[in-house]
């Protein structure tokens, strides 16, 4: 495999996926003791993890891909996009171990798509489309995808491949969900819940006053793009960002957060573990 730094854009997306594939993790040895000492704190904690009370549902703000794939020397950053997206393979692994049967990943948010530049969102698209679809899509799925976002922002092709991943995953018998976030916004996401009440209502032919005096969370709640699925209980950002972006705004109001320092490519089990169990010591108070 040529160096990282002489690594050519990336253009053909799965005529490389073999070669940018995660190598097989080394073996347990004396000749390798800090792979061992942490699949060794792996399982301690993942026995420590048995029968305690875990999340129902795990956001994951997947953040970090540019800065991992410069630091490692990549001449293109954007190819720690590709990188990123082969790893939510192995987290969506890691949360189904652990029987978490409700996941939402932020893949691109609303702002990623206006602010930056023409070549890294196709590429990005590109990724998202080669990738993380097309696995998912795959046979014997894992996981039931949804979706949440505005598909209207994003290119037809990339939208084609999602409402396939959707369509093949719809009788996806493991009972677990995993909703894509592409092109979302959570502040957009209520505007656009509002309006579709505003138009509900309006069909219904009642004042906008009853409306007024009648409304309740649970009526916005129905209107959103998440609406049938358990709000998160835990939502984990990588990259050391201590900020929620724009994520789940509604459906995170009673979340615990967990900020961890590792980029996305670079978030490994131990990492992930040590956040559920975060997640275990804490006590929820919903507001209270």
């Amino acid at each position: 495999m040529p160096a990282p730094n002489t690594l050519p854009a990336l253009k053909a997306l799965p005529a490389l996926k073999a070669l940018l594939a995660p190598k097989t993790r080394p073996a347990l040895n004396a000749s390798n003791p800090l792979t061992a000492l942490t699949a060794l704190r792996t399982d301690r904690l993942r026995r420590r993890l048995a029968g305690a009370e875990l999340p129902r549902h795990i956001g994951l703000i997947m953040d970090g891909n540019r800065r991992w794939a410069r630091e490692r020397g990549f001449a293109d950053t954007r190819l720690g996009h590709h990188y990123g997206a082969r790893h939510a393979g192995a987290v969506l692994g890691w949360c189904e171990a652990l029987g978490v049967r409700h996941v939402t990943v932020f893949l691109c948010s609303a702002e990623n798509l206006r602010r930056r530049g023409d070549e890294e969102v196709a590429f990005l698209m590109r990724v998202i489309e080669d990738v993380l679809a097309r696995d998912l899509a795959g046979p014997r799925p894992r996981w039931r995808v949804h979706l949440a976002g505005d598909q209207s922002t994003l290119p037809e092709s990339t939208a084609r491949a999602l409402a396939h991943a959707v369509a093949a995953t719809a009788d996806c018998p493991t009972g677990a969900h995993l909703t894509l976030a592409v092109g979302y916004g959570g502040r957009q996401e209520l505007v656009s819940a509002v309006r579709g009440l505003l138009h509900a209502h309006a069909d219904s032919g009642r004042p906008v006053r009853a409306l007024a005096e009648e409304l309740s969370c649970e009526h916005i709640a129905r209107h959103l793009q998440t609406a049938g699925s358990p709000d998160p209980d835990l939502v984990i950002r990588t990259s050391g960002e201590q900020r929620m972006s724009n994520f789940l705004l509604w459906q995170s109001a009673y979340a615990e957060l967990y900020f961890c320092d590792a980029y996305w490519p670079a978030f490994r089990e131990l990492d992930f573990l040590r956040a559920v169990e975060a997640y275990t010591a804490r006590r929820r108070r919903y507001g209270g």
